[in-house]
């Protein structure tokens, strides 16, 4: 396996976990790539966000199986997070989903959404969306600061 090969499936990886349940930081590799500067940013940019918006993907899914897996201890949200993450999506709808980048209210935001049964496609447009605004804007910062 070729080194950009490595650095990209470790990015994917790192960005899709970061998604989801796991305490990861996805913004820590990017930056570290971009700033290595042996692969493109537009690469780089592209990569963790079809990782992280993947991940989101995978809360969504949880998301759908909410009522069976809720009580479980492993299960990413428990009752505050999760009637808080409710209420967001409840006033704001799909539109919320374009703060699924931020921390802490993110990842609720997208296990709501497929329990309240957003449409997959709409879900991961959004998301997409705000996924790579986030690491454009990221990569933006970082390169034009070095």
């Amino acid at each position: 396996m070729t080194a950009s090969l490595l650095a990209c499936a470790t990015l994917f990886l790192v960005a899709l976990a970061a998604a989801t349940i796991l305490p990861l930081q996805s913004e820590a590799v990017l930056v570290g790539l971009l700033l290595e500067g042996s692969l493109p940013p537009w690469l780089l940019v592209a990569v963790a966000s079809a990782g992280n918006t993947l991940g989101s993907a995978v809360n969504w899914w949880l998301g759908r199986q909410l009522h069976r897996f809720r009580d479980r201890p492993w299960f990413p949200l428990k009752g505050e997070a999760l009637a808080r993450a409710e209420g967001w999506y409840r006033r704001w709808g799909k539109w919320s989903l374009l703060l699924s980048w931020m921390p802490l209210i993110g990842d609720p935001l997208t296990l709501v959404a497929g329990a309240l049964r957003e449409p997959l496609p709409v879900f991961l447009l959004l998301v997409a969306m705000a996924k790579t605004g986030r690491y454009a804007t990221l990569a933006w910062v970082t390169l034009g600061l070095s």
